[in-house]
Order: structure tokens, then sequence, then C-alpha cells
């Protein structure tokens, strides 16, 4: 037991030596080749693009190939032409919205301390923001997701979302103009009011952008982290919020599921998977 305690140690100091090394080099090359405006805007939306289509577009190619289905939650498919409607319509977002988002934003984030200069933040310090983020966005983001599922505000907002109600990884961020940007604010007011450096930034920029687009990837493996990570929803938790009735869907948080569990939004959830493991099959939910 020593012996693989040792070993665990020692590669975990060797591999974070070699990452702060290359964070150091990265971060050195970045501010002396380009102003904190282009880092902190251009170079954020170049990253969450880069991240977002390259996670996401896999799930395409399983969904029409075929492959995997044994872990396809769900086994509607949708059409070609409904993915490639997601896709511009995520172009259009993108460019259109969080864009000019990122440019208005910077001023605040630089008001409130973001730096991209060196030193680089402690891993201590990283992985404690990046942490608190993920708290405080699952809060904000929940009671934001409830609000957008009163009859009103679902109508006519978040409707553009629940288009597609067999969910596919690139569907995470298809949503209505003002959606994005009302839940929008969960994701950057953690950031908004520390201050981080911009490879906290990043690093939770694209942590964030992996959970979304697992959450709505439509597959649920074994190596999920909702099978390793206690109170992970994942996407068993989020597809099952997307194919029932608005008003009957629960299971608003968008990373963890204790606000679900604390105020009782998950309890048709939690019934469906009691009777699975009875061996009872779904058969009176309503689906879109």
């Amino acid at each position: 037991m020593g012996l693989w305690s040792d070993a665990l140690a020692h590669t975990t100091l060797y591999l974070g030596v070699h990452c702060h090394t290359l964070g150091l080099k990265t971060t050195t090359y970045l501010i002396t080749h380009f102003s904190d405006f282009q880092l902190a805007c251009l170079g954020s939306f170049f990253l969450h693009e880069s991240v977002f289509f390259f996670s996401g577009l896999p799930f395409i190619y399983l969904e029409r190939a075929g492959l995997l289905s044994k872990y396809k939650i769900q086994t509607k498919n949708n059409s070609p032409a409904a993915q490639e409607k997601c896709i511009t319509r995520l172009l259009l977002y993108h460019f259109g919205v969080n864009l000019p988002v990122m440019i208005f934003s910077y001023p605040v984030f630089k008001f409130m301390g973001m730096r991209s200069s060196l030193p680089l933040p402690s891993w201590k310090i990283i992985f404690t923001q990046v942490l608190f983020y993920f708290i405080l966005e699952d809060f904000v983001f929940y009671w934001g997701h409830r609000v957008l599922h009163t009859k009103w505000l679902y109508k006519h907002v978040h409707s553009v979302h629940h288009e597609y109600a067999t969910p596919f990884g690139l569907t995470s961020e298809y949503a209505h103009p003002a959606e994005i940007l009302f839940l929008g604010f969960a994701t950057i007011v953690g950031p908004a009011i520390t201050g981080p450096h911009l490879i906290t930034l990043w690093l939770w920029m694209v942590l964030r952008v992996l959970e979304t687009v697992e959450a709505h990837c439509g597959y649920h493996f074994p190596w999920s982290l909702s099978n390793f990570i206690p109170l992970y929803g994942g996407a068993d938790f989020h597809d099952y919020h997307h194919r029932l009735l608005y008003t009957k869907s629960g299971n608003y948080s968008s990373t963890f599921t204790y606000m679900d569990w604390i105020f009782g939004t998950d309890k048709g959830y939690r019934k469906l998977k009691e009777l699975k493991k009875a061996g009872v099959e779904e058969s009176s939910s309503k689906e879109e």
C-alpha cells in the first residue's frame, strides 16, 4: 500500500510541476504577443468555440452513425436538418450575442481585478475559485431556470431551447437570445465578483462548457461522471428534463442535483429511477 501511495504522490508532483511549467511558458508567450483585451475577449471567444464544437460535434456523428446506441438515453434521433439548424443558429448567437457580451463586460472584469500577467495563481487558489464558481452558478442557474419554466417565459423565451426534446451536445447553448443573457449571468457572476487570473477564467469556461455539453449529449456511458461524482447530474438527469412537458419536468439544476432534491423538483425523476430499478418501464410520462 505504501508503494502505491508513494508512486501516486510522485506522479501527482511530477504532473503538477510540469503543468505549472507549461502554464508559465504559455502565459509568457500570450502576454508578450497579445494585449489583455485581445486575450480576455477574442482569446476567450476562440477558446470557447473550439472547446464547444470539438466536444459537441462527435455526438452528432454518434447519433447519425448509430454508434454506441445501447448507451443512448432516448431511442429517437434528430434529423440532419434539425442538427444543421442548431449549428447555424448557434453560430449566429455566438457571434451576435456571446462575443459582444465578452467585449462589453471586459471593463467590469478588469475593474474587479482580472489579470493575465505573471505570476500565475497557485493551484489551491485556482481550485478554490473554480469550485466556488460551480457552486454559485448552480444556485443562480437553478432559480433562473425555474423562472423560465413559468408559463409566459416558457412560451416566449425558454421554449426555443426545448425545441429539442431529444438533446444532443450542441443543443446545450441553443436558446433564445434573452435566455442566453439571462442564464448566462449565472456563469459569469462568480468570475465577475472575484476578478480571477485569466488562466482561472479560461479553466472555468472550459469545464463549464464540457459539463453542459455532456449534460445535453443524450448518452449515459459507464464512464459518465455521474457514475463517480456524488450529486453530479449529468446527461441522464438533464435528459429527463428535456423529454417531459415543461410543467412536469423538474431537474432544473445545471451541474449538481442537491438543489432539486432540497426543493423537491426531482421527485418525478427519482420515482422513475426507482421504477426502472424495479424493472418497470416508463409508460405514463408525456413526451414532447
